[in-house]
């Protein structure tokens, strides 16, 4: 692909930063502590002070005004030619192929490692959102503290045995010679899924009926490194009443997503919360 023409698309995770180039897919999947927008966009761009590219970059639905317009000047000093901004769970819903520009609404809920965004989404525009500081930290966190771990133990137990919900035939871990099955993790964990559950309830309450209605039969995508947390849908299912699914490869669906946005920029004119 020519880099005159070069288009870049940035997931700016709280633990991995994603960066999607138009014609290549996936190009940059790294810890977060050490990316920041102007190597990234050199790394991704080629050679930007040329060339300079097109960049679509995802920010979470309760970053400030203030907080866009500085991403979107260090974006351009890096040596963008145009930054458009894309709140994350749309980005989401347009990576997991959700059909945001119906009128019908369509709902997602990312679970990040920080934080979780809910939105219900029509005619490309966010009708309702939330976004709540739980995320895959908050699990590691409270296992870590049921069972006397390190986060780094918790994180480790959650990836083996982590079950959201209590099951017949729980798998079984050791850690420093004690045992923790599934359900012992489903317990520990219990408090903050609560508060997923619960965001997601209070965002469909504040629709209109019609759309709480469309939701509430349609469905929502679980997106994000959080949705591959065993029997998480069905939890949530159980527990809202909304039919429940993990989208595919989750991890990637923002960044994906922000790909889909590059050749969408209807799209983000929509957004109110973009900035040019």
């Amino acid at each position: 692909m020519s880099l005159l023409s070069r288009k870049i698309g940035i997931d700016l995770g709280s633990s991995t930063v994603r960066i999607y180039v138009k014609g290549e897919g996936i190009v940059v999947n790294e810890p977060s502590g050490v990316a920041t927008l102007p190597r990234l966009i050199g790394k991704a761009g080629g050679r930007p002070r040329l060339f300079r590219p097109d960049v679509v970059v995802s920010v979470r639905s309760g970053v400030t005004s203030r907080e866009r317009r500085e991403m979107t000047e260090v974006a351009m000093s890096a040596g963008a030619r145009q930054v458009w901004l894309i709140d994350e769970p749309l980005a989401a819903a347009m990576g997991a192929g959700l059909p945001i520009g119906e009128v019908r609404a369509s709902a997602i809920c990312e679970l990040g490692a920080a934080t979780t965004e809910v939105a219900v989404i029509s005619l490309s525009g966010m009708l309702a959102t939330r976004s709540i500081g739980v995320g895959g930290r908050t699990l590691d966190a409270a296992i870590a503290a049921r069972f006397n771990l390190t986060k780094q133990e918790g994180e480790e137990v959650k990836i083996a045995v982590g079950s959201a919900m209590a099951v017949e035939e729980p798998s079984t871990v050791a850690v420093r010679g004690v045992e923790i099955t599934s359900n012992d993790v489903a317990e520990a964990i219990a408090n903050p899924l609560r508060l997923i559950a619960t965001a997601i309830s209070e965002v469909v309450r504040e629709l209109p009926r019609r759309h709480a209605v469309e939701v509430r039969e349609r469905g929502i995508v679980l997106s994000g490194g959080g949705a591959e947390l065993r029997n998480l849908s069905r939890y949530i299912t159980t527990t809202t009443g909304i039919p429940a699914v993990v989208a595919e490869e989750p991890q990637t669906t923002v960044v994906r997503g922000t790909g889909v946005a590059l050749d969408t920029f209807e799209v983000l004119k929509r957004n109110k919360s973009n900035l040019r």
